[in-house]
């Protein structure tokens, strides 16, 4: 053990970096491709509204000055949006932070935290990063088992995640059991509602987070910018609940944890709902070109409300993935949540998804060759 090693703190000792989807600068570089698509990190192929740039450019003029610490404006426009006060809202640099100083302000070494198979990375990497102790409950339909959740729950649980819809699988949660699994949640649990995806779901069964909060307490609803609002690179995310709750997150968040850009931006991405419905039809449509496309190549795929869609291309999964990249189409391979068979493909533009799934089919001949 290295002098290094000795000094990392205990619950960071064992883990992973983050992998995020394979950057299309990086592609350029290792293959010397010009024309390349990029369907693995959940993005709006939209890119992002008009008004955003203009409210971007006009905020550069003031770049010079540190931004609003409390985000007040961005505050405002949200809580009246969702209906709820301004000491409800804590503001992040991407959901992720919000998700991560929910596990710092509330979590000790040696915490459970209750999570799903198949679910998203961050949450065991911020417990981990804490040196709580997980208890991952297997999925159902590779989805989230809220019964078996609750029912995971012990005297140290100190937490519950939950995202809805689930990331990479696609799969949500209705509100019948979203309700009772919050009914069954002692109130010294707490649960945390990732709606990264929310704006996307059209299905009536589906909850709105933010509407549940006025009945539980100790539930704590986290969204983004990142996704349909199309702000991945600027990274705005906001977490809802009570004052008590978001009072707590306040004191761990970091001074200036959103800049005057993003700030500037999301506000004006809020105000545009012509933009926002028109990328939620595009993706409903590329949702059904793309599941439609996966029939035709006989593959699995796991049916999503969300803005991709994971697919199971088989034991050479690690190959088919190498051979689109060859042929400039970055996906997700996502073995690493316990899906070694399955590939993650965005939503992109009609004509990227067509061209995603001529390259996928060569890719599977190429693979088997």
């Amino acid at each position: 053990m290295s002098q290094i090693d000795r000094l990392i703190a205990h619950g960071v000792r064992n883990l992973q970096p983050y992998q995020p989807g394979k950057p299309v600068e990086s592609l350029e570089r290792e293959l010397g491709l010009i024309d390349i698509i990029k369907l693995a990190s959940n993005e709006n192929p939209r890119g992002v509204s008009p008004r955003v740039v203009s409210a971007v450019t006009e905020a550069l003029s003031c770049a010079a000055r540190y931004p609003d610490g409390s985000g007040n404006s961005l505050k405002w426009s949200l809580a009246e949006r969702l209906g709820v006060s301004t000491e409800k809202v804590t503001l992040g640099n991407g959901s992720n932070d919000v998700l991560d100083l929910v596990v710092r302000a509330f979590v000790n070494p040696g915490d459970e935290v209750v999570v799903s198979e198949h679910a998203f990375a961050v949450y065991v990497l911020a417990s981990m990063s804490v040196n709580a102790q997980l208890r991952v409950v297997p999925a159902s339909g590779y989805g989230h088992d809220l019964v078996a959740m609750s029912g995971a729950v012990t005297s140290k649980t100190k937490l519950v995640f939950v995202a809805n819809p689930n990331n990479p699988t696609g799969t949500y949660s209705t509100m019948g059991a979203v309700e009772n699994f919050l009914d069954a949640l002692p109130p010294t649990v707490l649960a945390v509602l990732d709606e990264a995806y929310f704006e996307y779901v059209t299905n009536e069964n589906y909850p709105d987070g933010v509407a549940l909060l006025s009945r539980y307490p100790n539930l704590i609803v986290v969204r983004t910018f990142s996704k349909a609002y199309g702000l991945a690179g600027l990274r705005v995310g906001y977490g809802i609940a009570s004052k008590e709750i978001s009072e707590v997150l306040n004191r761990v968040r970091h001074p200036f944890n959103v800049n005057s850009l993003a700030l500037a931006a999301a506000e004006a991405a809020l105000g545009d709902e012509t933009f926002l419905d028109e990328s939620i039809q595009q993706n409903l449509k590329g949702l059904k070109q793309l599941g439609l496309g996966l029939d035709k190549l006989g593959l699995d795929w796991i049916p999503s409300v969300a803005n991709f869609i994971c697919a199971r291309v088989g034991r050479n999964a690690a190959q088919i993935y190498q051979a689109m990249l060859e042929q400039g189409v970055i996906v997700r391979p996502v073995a690493n949540y316990g899906l070694p068979e399955h590939l993650r493909i965005s939503i992109g533009l009609e004509i990227e998804n067509a061209r995603a799934l001529a390259v996928l089919s060569e890719a599977r001949i190429s693979s088997e060759s």
